[in-house]
Parts: structure tokens; sequence; C-alpha cells
């Protein structure tokens, strides 16, 4: 049985490091601490296989727990990982001078997780085996000098039976840097015949370039009179394959205990870097069209800005949307979409000049860093090319669908000198090409001033929705995933305008926000919600917990508590019958105002829901110190629930830690019935999503409650 210990001050990351280890094996023991000096205090009798440690804890950091750690005999050679949210180098030279063997970036990839630490325990075992192996060849060397030659030769034999075995490099030379053997590994992989490399010097088995550098990592060996941090090299094997070795060298001991040689191992770890390359494309890669992606684009542009610093050089970003590509999808479906965006990066690949980067941001934005141009012409000419090739009709099922582009175009260093601010100068300019009717390109403008007229010309609307009182509720069902009854709502927003349009809270809400317009018209929705659960009362349907979104901009700007209590004194609606969604950043910003006010709330008596759950702020520290009832698990996470180990992890973990704390949980985003089972048999309550019915009027929603009083088991 392997044993792994989690140092973590973070509760949630141990709970969840603490799962993912489990999943690495059946056999696999994982103890975990929150104090890095307990920790310290428990290895002084125990040794584990493997150690995963964040960086920043408070008292002590990883680099200086790794350090006293190192300082133990006995843990000298154990793998640690070291996981931080940190990308500066500093953080990592600095865990790795301590002593630190790994790192994974926070937030962490589980697939990564498994990954690297499925590698460590491996390479554990076989430091171990490779210790254990070492010393009983030690022991019969001492042995050997004390019995008759034969037995000297018979031992011998055994002893190169036992490392012939071991599926290592394995090889031990003298002082002199002469090899004293090589198991039958060694010329299994490298072709090197141990019979006539025995005595030789290694440069001259090795070749000179290996053989020296071997030669200078055997003297730190002696000289240090201790073993080498283990270290990756790259080998040729017999076939002329590059492969990469983890290696270890550690000093051979007489009965004297002087240093006689050293014993070199090798553990080929090919695989593991493989699987390391793979998921560093993953994280630079759109996973739809394996273009590079935002993160790569952002390293690219840096590049890019550091050589034009070292000589006049200039550069053009090309942000490229494609118009009205909502429609191909509402009306082709999602896949003819696919097919699409996959078609316009071959076409631009196909344009794409030595030096440029094409890059998918998401949805259907691209971008093109143009390198080698001299002027802004240059730029011009190359948006017109891309243009003109997305333009080009497009053929998904047999249909021939034509779209276009608007493209904003920005030069370094006139229109920005970072990646934030170029990118978003090309989404001005991009933004006032398809403001002039698409199919387009523009160079950003000092004076664009495109988005702030485009947001006073909102904010009119926006008063004159509020006056006119154009704005509508639709209603979700929510169900009881047990019996499948009807039990709740959540009330959704949505803008009828002059002219009849409906447009989702995405097209205004943001604004509102910005402008504080939110205030007024949630205290709308939030009067119209309650009203309307006392009228269904009233019609004899059964009783539904109204749930309403808050905003964070309410809790600054008004006593959210006081207009609650006005509403449901007006309305007569039974407090336990409402249910107030607030997202985690609301709750993490100005937490003592908000408690405050939480706690009033929760002495009115009504429901309070942590919305989006999981998606926000890492701590969970907040659910211990504001009154929460219901946690909603994000639609993001059920989305690919039945596809995907990581969030089946996450929903597994959210709804257990509701089931802890006594919380309700219920999950959002359930279109399939394989979703809702999967949610059943993890215990989660309640479900809402499209497999239950859109966002609908309400005299919809009454129709439905009346005519299928059951919906969890619909076909």
């Amino acid at each position: 049985m392997s044993l792994i210990v989690i140092v973590d001050d973070q509760p949630t990351n141990r709970q969840i490091f603490t799962k993912i280890a489990a999943s690495i094996d059946s056999a696999i023991e994982v103890k975990c601490f929150a104090d890095p000096q307990l920790a310290l205090d428990w290895l002084d009798d125990n040794t584990p296989d493997l150690l995963i440690t964040d960086y920043n804890m408070p008292h002590m950091d990883g680099a200086e727990f790794i350090s006293r750690l190192r300082q133990r005999p006995s843990l000298r050679d154990i793998p640690i990982i070291v996981i931080t949210v940190f990308e500066d180098r500093a953080y990592r030279i600095a865990a790795l001078d301590a002593g630190a063997t790994d790192f994974l970036q926070s937030p962490v990839d589980h697939r990564e997780f498994v990954t690297r630490a499925r590698n460590l325990l491996k390479l554990r075992q076989q430091q171990l085996l490779l210790a254990n192996r070492a010393a009983s060849l030690k022991q019969e060397l001492e042995d050997s000098e004390r019995e008759l030659q034969r037995t000297v030769r018979d031992s011998s034999e055994r002893l190169a039976q036992v490392i012939d075995t071991v599926p290592a490099l394995i090889s031990a030379s003298d002082c002199d840097g002469r090899f004293l053997f090589l198991n039958a590994y060694y010329n299994q992989i490298t072709g090197i015949d141990a019979g006539k490399a025995v005595g030789r010097d290694t440069a001259e088995i090795l070749g000179a370039e290996a053989g020296n550098r071997n030669k200078t990592l055997d003297r730190m060996v002696i000289e240090g009179e201790k073993p080498l941090n283990s270290y990756e090299e790259e080998i040729v094997d017999r076939t002329g394959r590059r492969r990469v070795f983890l290696t270890t060298k550690s000093p051979l001991r007489d009965a004297g205990n002087r240093i006689t040689g050293i014993l070199t191992s090798s553990l080929d770890i090919t695989d593991r870097k493989a699987a390391e390359s793979h998921l560093h494309f993953i994280a630079h890669h759109d996973a739809l069209t394996e273009l590079p992606n935002r993160t790569m684009l952002r390293e690219q542009l840096g590049l890019q800005i550091a050589r034009s610093r070292r000589g006049d050089r200039q550069f053009a970003l090309h942000l490229i949307d494609l118009d009205d590509f909502k429609n191909v999808n509402d009306v082709l479906g999602h896949s003819a979409g696919d097919n699409i965006l996959i078609e316009v990066a071959k076409r631009l690949m196909a344009i794409r000049r030595k030096g440029d980067v094409i890059a998918r941001l998401g949805g259907d934005e691209f971008a093109v860093l143009q390198t080698g141009i001299t002027c802004s012409k240059d730029a011009a000419i190359y948006a017109g090319e891309i243009g003109a090739t997305i333009a080009q009709p497009h053929s998904v099922s047999g249909q021939k669908i034509e779209t276009t582009a608007s493209i904003g175009v920005v030069m370094h260093p006139a229109d920005g000198y970072d990646f934030e601010e170029m990118l978003r100068h090309a989404d001005l300019a991009m933004y006032q090409a398809k403001a002039d009717g698409g199919n387009q390109h523009r160079f950003y403008a000092t004076d664009m001033n495109t988005l702030a007229r485009r947001a006073v010309a909102l904010d009119t609307e926006l008063r004159k929705a509020i006056e006119c009182e154009e704005f509508i509720l639709y209603y979700q069902p929510q169900v009881d995933i047990k019996s499948g009854a009807f039990v709740g709502v959540e009330a959704l927003l949505r803008w009828r305008t002059s002219t009849g349009e409906i447009i989702g809270p995405a097209g205004f809400l943001p604004r509102a926000e910005e402008n504080g317009m939110i205030v007024p018209i949630n205290e709308w929705v939030l009067r119209e919600a309650c009203s309307q659960a006392v009228a269904w009362q009233n019609m004899g349907l059964p009783p539904l917990r109204m749930g309403v979104n808050l905003s964070p901009v309410q809790f600054r700007k008004q006593s959210v508590p006081l207009l609650v209590a006005r509403v449901l004194a007006d309305t007569g609606l039974d407090p336990r019958m409402l249910d107030l969604e607030l997202t985690e950043n609301i709750v993490m910003q100005n937490t003592e105002s908000v408690a405050v006010q939480l706690g009033q709330l929760r002495e009115l008596g009504v429901v309070i829901s942590i919305d989006d759950f999981g998606t926000g702020f890492s701590s969970l520290s907040y659910i211990k110190h504001f009154p929460i009832d219901r946690l909603k698990i994000d639609q993001s996470f059920v989305r690919d629930l039945m596809t995907d180990p990581s969030d089946a992890a996450i929903v597994q973990a959210i709804i257990s830690l509701g089931a802890n704390l006594k919380l309700d949980v219920i999950a959002e985003g359930v279109e399939t019935p394989e979703q809702l089972e999967h949610l059943r048999k993890a215990g989660c309550l309640e479900a809402q999503g499209y497999y239950f019915g859109r966002p609908m009027p309400a005299c919809e929603l009454e129709e439905l409650v009346c005519t299928r009083p059951s919906v969890a088991r619909k076909q």
C-alpha cells in the first residue's frame, strides 16, 4: 500500500486532493495536514511514498517546509509535488532549491494531478526497489570479502541476475570513471555490451561529451559524499529513438564506509514526458480547431513586444469576429457551426505567413498576430485577405453557407504596449467594423467612441424600459429528483422592447450593473415574482418556492433586508417561499456588510442560496460564516458530467459538502435523463434545466404544473 501525505491549509483543497489521490489506486492511503509543523512532527516517525504540499501557507511557506523535511535522512528521496498559484519563476526556483521534485499549477487539472502523482509513486517504488537491491549488493560485496573465491564468483553471478531483472539502466563506475558493471537492461536499451565495457573509461564507451558529463556528476557525488538529486537526461537508444530518463547517482561504500564507486540508475520516463507535452498542448491550444488559444497568443505577443524593444519593429494584431454566427448555430445546429469554425481555422492557416500566429480566442472569435510588417498598409492588405478567405462560401451538409467577418486591427507600438491594451483596442475597432455593417476591417483610432455611444444609447433605452414597464419575467421549473414533483421556480428577467423583440439578460444587465439601474430593475423583479407566487397559491397550484436573483450592486446601494421585508408585507408571500439567489462574488465583497444583511434576511425567514456554486472564489470559509441554506451546482459542471471525470468529481464533492453542512443542493443545467440519474445516485436533492422545461411565461408554467404534476422521469 502506498502512502500519500497532503499538506494544505485550505480544507476544500485537502478534501478535493484527497479524493483525487484516492482515485489513483485502491491501495492508496492518504494522510492530510493543515499545518506544516504538524506534518513535520508526524513525519518524524513515518515515511510516505509521495508528499503533496501547497506553496503559499501561513507561518511556513512551501520552500521552508520542504527544506526542513529534506534535513531528515529518511525523507531526502521522497518525491514532493508543490502546488502553487504563482507563475513567477522565483517561487519555483526557491522550491527546487529546497528539494521539490515536481510542480502543479493551481487551479489543478485533475488528470494532470493523477498522471504526475502516479508517475512519481512509480518512481518512488523504483527508488525503494533500487535502494533495497543496492543495500543487498553492498552487503553481499562485504560478505564476499570473507568468503572463498568460488563463493565470491557465485554471489556475483546471483547479484548480476537480480540486477538484470530490474527494468532500469543500472551501472557502476569506480572513482576514476571506469565501468565496474552494467545490467542487461542497459544492453537492451543502448546496445552497449557489458562484457566489453567493464574496466574501460566511460568517455570511451559513451562518447566524449556524455562520458565527460557523467564523470563530472560522479565527482560531485564523491566530493559531496551524498546522492545527487534526481535529474532528467536524454539518451538515444539502440534504434536511434530519443528517450528521456530520470537518473539518480549514489555513492558506493566499502566496509570502512569509504566511497569506492558510484551507482547510477536511470528510469525511463519517456511516456510521462509525452503526457506532460500533451497536457501542455491542451493548455495552449483550442480543443476544437487545435489552433493556439488565448494563453499562447498572449505569450507570443509578449515575445514580439520584447523583440520590438530591441529594434524598430512593428507588428499588427487582427481580431476577427464572424458576423451573425449565432444564426448559424440556431438554424443549422452547433455541429454545423463547429464545422464552419474548423474550416475558418484551416483557411486562416492557409494564408498564414512565416512568423504569424493564428489563434482562436473562443466562440466565433479568432486572432491573427502579423509580424514582419513595415507600415499599416501591410496590415490593411492582410486584413483584406483574411476577410476574403472567410467570405468564401462554406459547404455544410450539402448547403452553401456564406459567412463574413468583422475585423479590428491594431498596430504596435502605436495602439498599445501590452496584450490586454492591444486586445481591448482591437475589440473596439472590431465592434466599429460590425457597427458599420460588418464584412470589413477597421483600424483602431484614439477618438473611437463606438462603445461609449452604444452605452449612452442603451442607458436611454433602459430608462424608457423602466418607465414603460417593458420588462417581463419568465419562470424555469425546479423539481424534487426523488418524487419528480415541482417544488419551485426561478424567475428570469427578459426585456420586451417597444418593437416586440425579446432581449435576454446578457443584452442589458451588464450595463444596468454598471450604471446602477439594476437597483430599480431588480426591485421590480422581486415584487413581480412575489406577486406571481401569491397569485399561483390563490389559484390552488402546489406550493412553489420562488427563486429571485440578487445583484452585488443592490447590497452596496440599498438595504436589501428592508426591501425584501417591504415586498413581503405588500404581497403577502410567506417568507419561506422566497429563495434569494446570490453569487459567490456577492458574499465575498464587503463581507462584513453582507454578513449583517444576510443575517437580517435569515431573520425574515427567507431561503438563501449560492448560485453558480464552484465558479467563483475558491475559499469556502464563507459557507461557515454566512447563513446559507442551499448550493446551486453551476451548469458548467453538469454539462459534461457524463463524459468528464473531473466534472463528475466536482459535482460529487459539492453534493457531499452540502450533505455534511446540512445544506440543500440543486443542480442547474440538467438536459438528459442520464445526467438526472447520475445526480440522483450521487444524492442530489433537486434539479433544474431544459430537461424539465425551458424558461417560460407564467401562463405556460401554470399549464405545465397542472397537466404534468411529475416530470423527473418524463420520456
